[in-house]
């Protein structure tokens, strides 16, 4: 989601720049209007490995959770190269603990003989009262577990794990509706 912020100057050819303290450069005079556009703000520390688009389309998403992931060395060497895909993964519930899996990540490029396997079982780290009602949803109310987005904070890799429920076709539809309309009167808005 990007952001789009409006900036105006009024002035005239000349004329001091309080902030500089030395006149302008501009080379007429008049209004000046620019948009810069901002990626959404994250936290500090935080980098985007890898998002899952599809998740909150296919998906209404109730709850989230930021989890850690056990890895390897030649795997976290190959996410901070940016090689992984989160799209097809999915979280299980086995024997009290939250497994991710068909997450790839691709093999590291000087890995060696001690690469990893690209689609193995990874173990997400949570608290107990975060596994319990995990398995509360996904064992009796037929929920779903799906990764929303991989990235690294503060040096670890964290995954944000979200319990979802399925859409129908029907609700697709009636979101790409209102996405459409709220569309549309953006850009009436924006032509006034």
């Amino acid at each position: 989601m990007q952001r789009v912020y409006q900036f105006h100057h009024f002035g005239e050819v000349g004329q001091p720049n309080p902030a500089v303290g030395a006149k302008s450069t501009r080379l007429h005079s008049g209004p000046i209007s620019f948009a810069v556009i901002m990626a959404e703000a994250q936290e500090p520390g935080v980098e985007s490995i890898a998002r899952n688009r599809q998740a909150r389309h296919e998906y209404q998403v109730l709850e989230t959770w930021e989890a850690g992931i056990v890895l390897t060395g030649t795997e976290v060497k190959s996410l901070r190269e940016g090689k992984a895909n989160i799209t097809d993964a999915f979280g299980i519930v086995r024997d009290g603990e939250v497994y991710l899996l068909n997450m790839n990540v691709s093999p590291y490029d000087r890995g060696g003989y001690v690469n990893h396997e690209p689609t193995r079982l990874r173990k997400l780290l949570l608290h107990k009262r975060e596994i319990r009602k995990l398995i509360g949803g996904v064992e009796r109310q037929g929920l779903t577990l799906v990764p929303l987005e991989l990235y690294f904070k503060g040096g670890r890799a964290k995954v944000r794990m979200a319990l979802a429920k399925g859409k129908k076709l029907h609700d697709k539809r009636d979101d790409s509706r209102k996405k459409d309309a709220e569309r549309e009167m953006a850009r009436a808005l924006r032509r006034r």
